[in-house]
């Protein structure tokens, strides 16, 4: 008797569940969700994006783009480029709007066709028109980048400093401690 009641309420469950599902007015965020199937030639995924050159105006190295800067809709604000340094040591981040950027093809150093080996080269290494081999220009010099204002990751304000004192343990006081007067006379 337990059992049957038991799977009934199971079975009711999973219908009315179903059912609430089911309803017109259940629309959700993922009801206008659109899916990219593929990335076309004038398209850049950012795996792609992150590490590459950025050379200045005589195609001199200036550093590499670290990170990208966006808003909550998506739209991007700008780019990171680390500056200077040796291998990350002592780099500094700068970030530069968008609109400062020209992408321009890679360069690989030889002519396509060839290679150093004198033989052909493969041809996805060399070809210009591949649009996941590139650079960004920019018209400032590295000079004039390692002068630009270092740029400054959100930090939220921490715990300790906006919720008073603690005691000194990583914990926080239940309330206040005040030294106890002795009672007043009478």
């Amino acid at each position: 008797m337990v059992r049957t009641l038991l799977l009934t309420a199971a079975v009711s469950g999973l219908l009315i569940s179903d059912t609430l599902s089911q309803s017109a007015g259940g629309g959700g965020a993922g009801d206008n969700a659109k899916f990219v199937a593929s990335q076309s030639t004038d398209q850049l995924v950012f795996s792609k994006f992150k590490g590459s050159d950025v050379v200045g105006p005589n195609d001199e190295s200036i550093g590499g783009v670290n990170d990208l800067l966006f808003d909550k809709s998506g739209k991007i604000l700008g780019v990171v480029v680390g500056v200077g340094g040796f291998l990350g040591i002592g780099q500094k981040n700068v970030a530069m709007d968008m609109s400062a950027f020209q992408l321009i093809p890679a360069s690989n150093g030889s002519s396509p066709g060839s290679s150093s080996a004198g033989g052909p080269a493969p041809a996805a290494s060399n070809r210009s028109d591949d649009p996941t081999k590139f650079k960004l220009k920019v018209a400032w010099t590295k000079e004039q980048v390692q002068q630009a204002p270092d740029f400054q990751y959100f930090k939220p304000a921490s715990e300790s400093a906006s919720n008073g004192p603690t005691t000194g343990l990583g914990g926080r006081r239940s309330s206040p401690m005040a030294p106890i007067s002795p009672p007043a006379p009478q």
